[in-house]
This record gives structure tokens, C-alpha cells and sequence, in this order.
């Protein structure tokens, strides 16, 4: 097993039609806005940008996403990433009731050497760390969505 490769889901339901939550999704240098663990979002063109990010434990991860796939008719939005950590990740909306399902996936492998260094003890911490961020991002997302 490769410790330092991951695979993360999660589900967010939101109260939101899908274009909406789409229109903030697909706007990734608003994260900051209404997701405190994404600190700091700057394009370098338009399918491009670096992105920091940091959850409870006292680390950052930097990483360059580029666009792959904008799809709002299927509700896919997907990229490719690189820096600390490679791979891609990709949100996919689906309409639920009145409301939309939010499906999150990633695959990466981890590159930051002090998380390889801890891949095999620190493995359910990072996991833990990455789930904790993604709940305060559905918390976050919601509120913003409900301001809007």
C-alpha cells in the first residue's frame, strides 16, 4: 500500500438549486470568502491558479489546480492538480428535491515531504484533518449560499 496516496468523498446536501451552487463553485478565488481552510486562491491565467490551504493541524499545502473539465449542463467541475500534493479532484452536482447533492471526489498523491515522513502514523490524522475540512466547507458553503 502507497501511504502517501489518497482517495477522498464527500456528500454535501445543500438547500440551494444546482446553478447556484454551481456559480459559487466554479468561482474558486470566492473560497476563501466562505471556506476558512482555503487561505488564499491567486489565478496565474483563467483556467489556472495556486492554491493554500490549511485545515486544524499546522500545516499548509500549496498547490497549482487547472481547470479540466467546466461542464454546468452536467454539473461537473473538475481539475488537475499539482504542488504538494498531485493529482485531481472534481465536485459533481445533482439535483435533490428542491435542493442540491454535492459529491466531492479527490485522488491524490501526497508530495509535502513532512507528510510523507509521518504517512504511516499520521495517515488517520490527515484523514481525519481533510474531513474536518470538508464539513466546515459544506458549513461554509451553505451560509454563503443562504446570504446570497
Amino acid at each position: 500500500m502507497d501511504w502517501t496516496h489518497y482517495r477522498f468523498r464527500s456528500l454535501w446536501p445543500l438547500p440551494a438549486p444546482p446553478a447556484t451552487v454551481y456559480t459559487a463553485l466554479e468561482r474558486v478565488e470566492d473560497y476563501p470568502r466562505w471556506w476558512r481552510q482555503v487561505r488564499e486562491v491567486r489565478r496565474t491565467d483563467d483556467v489556472t491558479g495556486v492554491i493554500r490551504i490549511r485545515s486544524l493541524l499546522p500545516y499548509d499545502m500549496t498547490f497549482t489546480a487547472r481547470e479540466v473539465r467546466r461542464d454546468p449542463a452536467a454539473g461537473v467541475l473538475e481539475v488537475a492538480m499539482s504542488g504538494d500534493v498531485d493529482g485531481w479532484a472534481c465536485w459533481t452536482l445533482a439535483a435533490r428535491g428542491t435542493g442540491t447533492l454535492v459529491r466531492y471526489d479527490q485522488v491524490v498523491d501526497v508530495h509535502k515531504p513532512l507528510l510523507r515522513r509521518l504517512a504511516v502514523p499520521g495517515r488517520p490524522v490527515f484523514r481525519l484533518n481533510h474531513r474536518l475540512m470538508m464539513r466546515a466547507g459544506r458549513r461554509g458553503l451553505a451560509a454563503h449560499l443562504e446570504a446570497v
